[in-house]
């Protein structure tokens, strides 16, 4: 692939990893739709690398804090809200991280159909606006109990079918559990990062056990520009997710259901 699909690419990954919208399936179909070459799991590595690099950036300070703070509760401290929070982080990850163990080879070779995503678009936009009007928005962060990181992190693993968003469906049921747009937000950004570290670790597992030469000034050009991108896109809803709620995604993913049925199935 030249370097201006490369640019778009990463462009795209780093626009709609954070954002409740699904960077997987605007991954799957953009080449498609494009009539592009399939970028490769290289590409798909490179473009988690730099969304990982972004959401690390971004949230330094709090991950810091909760890291440290952990740790000197596994050294006899006590048990602060900041530690019990990276208990919650590291919690909520297993299920998908399991289930996505087990699952991959099916996911990979039968949840990339377009109605597949189309649907789950739809679906799951409609879901998301529900959870938003209806869920109450009331609990923040430090009303954030066990019971809710494991429902959250459960739901998470609807995420491992393109079009569903893992940023969308844990901020859905974040919202369902009372918790404000703000703290669904974060919560859903703070487990991108042990949801993201390790699914690249299996696809870089599964990359260097068949080829042992990467590009690497393509890889820089995908990776720099997805988090540069994603940066942007944490801070643009952060800022906003309070005042726009969630009704502009959900309408980007229901128009995005119907255009994919149109485009594949018209």
């Amino acid at each position: 692939m030249d370097y201006f699909h490369l640019f778009i690419l990463g462009l795209v990954q780093g626009l709609t990893e954070f954002l409740p919208i699904s960077s997987s399936a605007h991954l799957i179909l953009l080449p498609e739709i494009a009539g592009w070459q399939d970028q490769g799991l290289a590409y798909d590595i490179a473009a988690h690398t730099g969304s990982l690099l972004a959401v690390l950036v971004y949230f330094r300070k709090d991950l810091s804090r909760f890291t440290v703070a952990w740790l000197n509760s596994l050294q006899g401290g006590s048990v602060t809200q900041d530690a019990q929070l990276f208990w919650y982080i590291l919690l909520a990850t297993i299920p998908v991280a399991v289930a996505g163990l087990l699952s991959y080879d099916t996911v990979a070779a039968t949840f990339r159909n377009p109605l597949i995503i189309a649907s789950a678009s739809i679906v799951f936009g409609l879901l998301l606006w529900l959870a938003d009007v209806k869920g109450g928005c009331v609990r923040t962060e430090q009303g954030l109990q066990l019971k809710d990181a494991i429902i959250i992190g459960v739901a998470q693993i609807l995420a491992l079918v393109p079009g569903v968003s893992r940023s969308g469906i844990t901020m859905t049921a974040g919202l369902m559990l009372g918790f404000d747009r703000y703290t669904s937000a974060r919560f859903s950004f703070y487990l991108a990062v042990p949801t993201i570290l390790l699914a690249g670790c299996h696809e870089f597992y599964i990359y260097f056990e068949e080829v042992t030469h990467i590009d690497l000034s393509a890889f820089l050009m995908i990776a720099v520009t997805s988090g540069i991108s994603a940066w942007l896109a944490i801070g643009f809803f952060i800022t906003l997710i309070e005042r726009t709620g969630m009704l502009p995604y959900v309408i980007y993913r229901v128009l995005l259901g119907i255009f994919l049925i149109v485009f594949f199935y018209g």
